[in-house]
């Protein structure tokens, strides 16, 4: 099977988004996307795009896809995020999440980054055993810190 790893286009943003919708169903929250296909458009494309996002294409199917955006460490300086790495089910261990994977490097180091970060959850061994076998650093020990919509709200309630 060849594929090949692009940068997004507009018009695969439905795409991008039934694999949106395909990780929260793996990851156990069906539910918790928010986001429209108009969104993805809007943010990725417009004259301050918000993200960056790659696709992995076989025989013009969108198989998989990688989403970065910028950050900035105190520590380090710029930096990327990786906010999600999918590959559609009927695709997995065929090589296209370490492709996708490689062209998030690529495109940091073009980028002149100085660390590429992402999370992954502690039960998704195929992923953690992916990134580590690429020689990302597992930082076991560290949680995620959230404030969602509603606690953004409750928060500035009470201060």
């Amino acid at each position: 099977m060849s594929y090949k790893v692009r940068h997004a286009q507009k018009e695969d943003m439905p795409h991008v988004f039934r694999l949106i919708q395909e990780l929260a169903i793996y990851e156990k929250e069906p539910d918790a996307v928010l986001i429209t296909i108009e969104d993805l458009v809007r943010d990725g494309f417009g004259d301050r795009p918000l993200f960056c996002c790659f696709v992995a294409e076989v025989d013009d199917h969108i198989a998989g896809i990688a989403l970065v955006y910028p950050r900035y460490s105190t520590w380090k300086g710029p930096v990327i995020h990786l906010e999600d790495l999918v590959v559609d089910k009927a695709y997995r261990g065929k090589g296209i999440g370490a492709a996708l994977l490689d062209e998030v490097v690529r495109y940091g180091s073009q980028q002149g980054v100085k660390r590429i970060s992402w999370e992954v959850l502690d039960w998704n061994e195929p992923a953690i055993d992916l990134y580590q076998s690429k020689g990302a650093n597992i930082m076991r020990g560290w949680y995620i810190v959230q404030l969602d919509e509603n606690g953004i709200r409750n928060y500035l309630e009470n201060i």
